[in-house]
């Protein structure tokens, strides 16, 4: 399994009335965590495109445990569990300061040959960038 974490102070702009961390920028959060965790293989969002390969996002799951707050520093650990196939599996935990896991979640990407409009399977430079990975 290949794993990256980021940090994230959570800003003003984040947060609803209550000070928490408004419950629709989860998803923003996956998507900082799931492009630098490419970044980190090597990978970026512009290779794949200057390739003509995007990654539409096919399924997304959010559990919440607790709130995240205004200022907070928010750790995203994101995990690629398995070799991607025609789609690739993100999974999150976030964690506060104290260091207490307060969401949870999943999305699932395909790979998309931006020309022709159709699913691909996942490049060789991705399948590279991995495979070391996962290796028995």
């Amino acid at each position: 399994m290949y794993s990256h974490a980021v940090k994230y102070r959570v800003c003003y702009a984040d947060t609803d009335q209550m000070g928490y961390v408004y419950y629709g920028n989860y998803a923003r959060l996956y998507e900082i965590a799931r492009v630098e965790t490419l970044r980190s293989l090597g990978v970026s969002y512009k290779s794949l495109e200057d390739n003509g390969i995007g990654l539409p996002v096919a399924e997304h799951y959010t559990k919440f445990l607790a709130p995240g707050l205004y200022d907070d520093e928010l750790t995203i650990i994101c995990h690629v569990d398995s070799l991607p196939t025609r789609k690739i599996v993100f999974s999150y935990q976030i964690k506060n300061e104290a260091g207490v896991v307060i969401n949870e979640g999943s999305t699932t990407l395909v790979f998309w040959d931006l020309n022709a409009k159709k699913v691909i399977k996942a490049p060789d430079f991705i399948m590279n960038a991995l495979q070391p990975y996962y290796q028995a």
